[in-house]
């Protein structure tokens, strides 16, 4: 029998009405013979309302365990609405809250920003096996942690995504469906652009860079317990129908996958081509990469400045590519001069608990800095560090980050 879990969003329970369509379309998939698991959200803004309250009732002197025990009564109340709209369908569920024995998700005692004990926490989710086996639908409440001593935390921000994946992992559930008020991932914000556009199906690592980068759609950190096995969905809960069209998240692909960084296969060769004040020419670098393009010459990666573009070429076409740039540098008249340097090799880091990890960057270099290896480029975002280095150090610089990332 499949077994679906279904995590429904803030805006997903906003009202009765949609509280009535999120139990309608549960009790629909279930009548289909399906299990279902059902991770609630807190209705849409409430969050933020609880919060304003606290503040204003007492201010600093709050202190981090009654935040989150003001913030969980979101969750709480909207779990215990869904349980009374599946009942009024005419099925039976069970509302799991931290103060349940069958409460799964078990964590260390920062109330805030909670760290899960997957261990732990993996043997007490398949434990929900009780109630689905006796015909009972668990409405769980998204975004809640259990302490060391069983008080209530909080997983952050978008935490009941989280919530969703690591029970669908940890159970072997066929698919994760997160419902909402949208249709799915659009092309763009369609509040801001009236052509945006539906997307069938995205990437984990296209998703994970959405959301990390200010798009609101699915919390990061849920999707490193999206195993390539695991389907998953974004749709709309308007339709009253869990196995509506929406967007698929397929995923992740192996070079994904893991803690270590990993090493580009072949050297890249660094052209430099330099200039005065780059930064203030308009469309200089569209120039360039339409240029770069039109003679059939991939960027692997590049660098801009005020005074140079760098840009990384595969090593077979380094030569090519040197004096292909050389006409555009001659026909320009804002570039002087340019350069051919060495081979060399690209290291990724794409884990986001390594990249958000506080003095990443620093072990990275020291580590580096003590086995005599020059770093030549760092860059680091919300979503990857990347590392350049001679090409002759690349195996051996990504031994030895790799070992401080263990």
């Amino acid at each position: 029998m499949d077994l679906m879990v279904a995590k429904f969003d803030g805006n997903a329970l906003a009202d009765g009405k949609k509280i009535r369509n999120a139990a309608k379309s549960i009790v629909k998939e279930y009548e289909k013979g399906t299990r279902v698991v059902v991770i609630a959200s807190a209705p849409s803004d409430s969050t933020d309302e609880l919060i304003k309250l606290s503040n204003d009732a007492a201010g600093h002197f709050l202190t981090d365990s009654q935040k989150a025990e003001i913030m969980a009564m979101g969750e709480r109340t909207s779990a215990r609405l869904l349980k009374s709209a599946i009942e009024a369908e005419g099925l039976k569920a069970e509302v799991i809250d931290p103060y349940s024995d069958l409460w799964p998700i078990l964590t260390d005692s920062n109330f805030l920003e909670a760290k899960i004990d997957l261990e732990a926490s993996e043997h007490k989710i398949n434990t929900l096996n009780i109630l689905l086996n006796q015909g009972i639908i668990p409405v769980i409440c998204g975004f809640l942690g259990k302490g060391k001593s069983g008080e209530i935390t909080t997983l952050g921000r978008g935490g009941s995504d989280i919530t969703a994946f690591l029970i669908g992992k940890c159970m072997n559930a066929n698919e994760v469906i997160i419902i909402s008020d949208v249709d799915g991932v659009m092309s763009s914000d369609p509040n801001q652009i009236e052509k945006a556009k539906l997307l069938k199906e995205i990437s984990v690592e296209e998703l994970r860079n959405l959301s990390t980068k200010g798009a609101r759609l699915i919390h990061p950190h849920a999707l490193k317990y999206k195993t390539p096995e695991l389907k998953a969905r974004i749709i709309n809960g308007k339709y009253c129908d869990l196995r509506s069209e929406g967007t698929n998240i397929i995923g992740p692909f192996e070079t994904e996958t893991g803690r270590k960084a990993s090493l580009y296969k072949d050297p890249l060769s660094i052209i430099a081509i330099v200039g005065d004040h780059l930064l203030s020419k308009v469309g200089l670098l569209s120039k360039l990469t339409d240029y770069m393009a039109d003679n059939d010459l991939n960027i692997y990666k590049v660098s801009v400045g005020d005074n140079s573009i760098t840009v990384f070429v595969d090593k077979t076409d380094s030569q090519r590519a040197y004096k292909i740039l050389h006409d555009f540098v001659l026909e320009s008249d804002t570039f002087n001069s340019l350069s051919l340097g060495k081979d060399t090799a690209h290291i990724t880091i794409v884990n986001l608990d390594v990249v958000e990890k506080p003095g990443i960057i620093a072990a990275i270099t020291e580590q580096l800095r003590k086995n005599n290896i020059k770093i030549i480029e760092i860059n680091s975002s919300l979503t990857a560090i990347v590392l350049i280095v001679d090409w002759a150090d690349g195996e051996n610089a990504c031994k030895l980050i790799n070992e401080i990332l263990e």
